[in-house]
């Protein structure tokens, strides 16, 4: 699917665009995994990311780094995907909706982009994180998603949101429309 370009955000130089793919082909010069904590590669995204990256080379870096915590997101190089850089962030696993889980799922969509700015990316891709195995809801992880990213203060000019379904990309796009 080709991109869809939706109105400017809060932040007036920031570009968001919904995408349906594979995170893994995006030419950008960041994309964010959906991590576990200890950074270790797993299924999902995180393992395709760590399949299309070199999972040797991606292993040993992400062990330098000693974890991340739920929230946190931490850097890679991108080895051998088009992304000069991963960034490595730790979404919350649903439980009932009262244990910060939204706090923290935000987080991630903000510390990400403070990473990219600090690497310095100026465009970046996300997956719909935690809600595969996490569990979180994903109408609700969407709008969050989409609050976070539009109300980050950011140096990043170019925002993909990485839809793998059509239905997560109809979320994101109608969000962007209001």
């Amino acid at each position: 699917m080709l991109p869809a370009h939706c109105p400017a955000s809060q932040n007036s130089a920031m570009r968001i665009e919904v995408v349906t793919g594979d995170i893994t082909e995006q030419d950008v010069d960041a994309i964010v995994n959906a991590a576990n904590s200890a950074l270790a590669g797993g299924g999902g995204v995180d393992g395709a990311i760590h399949r299309a990256a070199g999972a040797r080379e991606l292993h040993t870096a992400c062990a330098a780094l000693g974890g991340c915590p739920t929230g946190d997101a931490k850097a890679t190089q991108g080895f051998a995907l088009k992304a000069r850089w991963i960034i490595h962030t730790v979404g919350p696993r649903w439980r009932d909706g009262s244990r910060g889980e939204k706090d923290l799922l935000a987080s991630c969509y903000r510390r990400s982009l403070e990473v990219a700015d600090s690497l310095p990316a100026r465009s970046i891709a996300f997956p719909a994180i935690a809600t595969g195995i996490y569990g979180f809801p994903p109408d609700l992880a969407a709008e969050i998603a989409v609050r976070t990213v539009s109300t980050t203060p950011s140096g990043v000019d170019l925002v993909r949101l990485i839809a793998f379904d059509p239905l997560t990309a109809d979320r994101y796009l109608r969000l962007l429309a209001t």
